[in-house]
């Protein structure tokens, strides 16, 4: 098969040689259990200690701060939990409405169980607002969850301010950091109102199936998942130690090649950028264009549906996601997108690129020219677009594309 465009890289990301390789040895000659006390078995066990020890590393925590679990879905719940049996007298929780499923969905079914649930707003670049968290954080107040930088935007909450707010109340803060690990530097020594934090292996370029949970020294916890001694009681099961040396190895990366990787991926979204607007009329950026990833954009492209545009770009073996899911056959608006007032007309036309360390220059300009063919065609085709590319829409055209997409 031929090697696609791949650009969904907050989707999954390509696992990393030195993360492959570090677990071959684990699926043949080193298999034993690493909970058994015999000598076979501690050899897995020291693998995979030194690999707590490199994820430590790359959050900047104690070893024993961090636990192994299947990743940040579990994470997220688990803090969650945890969060609110160390608060058992407090019954609030603060959120933003532009959180992932995994928090969001959580708060809810606990709305339903007798806790006041918060959802904080975000304006139309995907910030929230600091005195809203502050008006609506109280005594009460058990948990305060943000992600780090929103897995469709990109864009980043400013962590240290929200926990300070968090802590003059009394207040746990748990943050996703999912989508930041391998993209920002997380200090969590510089960031002491955080008490839990989540990442996930597959995100920056170790194997899925595999995260790990920050839980602050100190800080009252109580396990989601019982009926083991695994993990210091943090987290029942056998060791996917596979998973986790390979979150070690991918960690250790990360960590020493941060900055590098960092200045990479942003010339890489950059680029895509540049030549899309350059190629392509009316096209916006969803998000603070500053504060964000650095292998992040999501872009609306007017008078263009962005199922259509997701499919002939498969066709063309691009990987992309749009800022809307089709679930069922119908096409269900982006909640991070909808939040952040964007209108539903641009929000079907709106597609996330995701740039990885891996991307190359070739693949940017590949991508630019076949979506910008795409795009052109799609308006060409439309009702509501251009029938002669380059010709801009009128107004008139993209009044009929709202509307239209304003009733579906």
């Amino acid at each position: 098969m031929t090697r696609p465009l791949y650009f969904d890289n907050n989707a999954t990301t390509f696992p990393a040689p030195e993360a492959v390789e570090a677990v071959l040895p684990l699926l043949g000659e080193f298999y034993g259990n690493p909970s058994s006390q015999h000598a076979f078995g501690q050899k897995v066990r020291h693998q995979l200690e030194l690999a707590r020890e490199s994820v430590a590393r790359l959050l900047n925590c104690k070893p024993a701060e961090v636990s192994f679990n299947s990743g940040a879905t579990e994470g997220n719940n688990t803090a969650i939990y945890a969060a609110l049996q160390a608060r058992p007298d407090r019954k609030h929780i603060v959120t933003v409405k532009t959180e992932h499923s995994s928090v969001l969905e959580v708060a809810r079914n606990l709305a339903g169980r007798g806790y006041r649930v918060t959802e904080l707003n975000v304006d139309s670049a995907g910030h929230l607002d600091l005195d809203e968290l502050k008006g609506e954080i109280s005594g009460d107040t058990a948990l305060v969850s943000v992600m780090w930088a929103n897995n469709e935007t990109g864009v980043i909450h400013p962590v240290g301010a929200i926990g300070d707010l968090a802590k003059q109340f009394g207040a746990l803060v748990h943050v996703d950091a999912a989508q930041a690990a391998g993209k920002l530097k997380l200090d969590l020594a510089e960031e002491p109102a955080v008490d839990f934090l989540t990442i996930s292996a597959h995100k920056f370029h170790g194997l899925k199936g595999c995260g790990a949970l920050f839980v602050r020294e100190g800080t009252g916890f109580e396990p989601l998942i019982r009926g083991g001694h695994h993990e210091t009681g943090r987290r029942a099961g056998t060791e996917n130690t596979l998973g986790i040396v390979a979150l070690g190895a991918a960690a250790d990366l990360a960590r020493r090649k941060l900055d590098a990787h960092i200045e990479h991926m942003r010339k890489m979204r950059d680029r895509l950028e540049r030549g899309l607007m350059a190629k392509c009329d009316d096209v916006t950026l969803n998000g603070d264009p500053v504060s964000r990833l650095p292998n992040t954009t999501n872009l609306g492209f007017a008078c263009v549906d962005g199922e259509a545009l997701l499919m002939m770009m498969d066709a063309e073996n691009i990987c992309a996601t749009a800022g809307s899911a089709c679930r069922s056959g119908s096409m269900e608006p982006s909640h991070v997108l909808k939040a952040m007032n964007v209108p539903l007309w641009a929000i079907h036309g709106s597609v996330r690129f995701c740039v990885s360390r891996y991307t190359t220059e070739d693949e940017v300009d590949a991508l630019v020219e076949k979506v910008s063919a795409i795009v052109r065609r799609l308006r060409e085709i439309s009702p509501f677009g251009a029938r002669s590319a380059p010709r801009q829409p009128t107004d008139a055209e993209l009044e009929a594309h709202k509307a239209y997409f304003a009733r579906a």
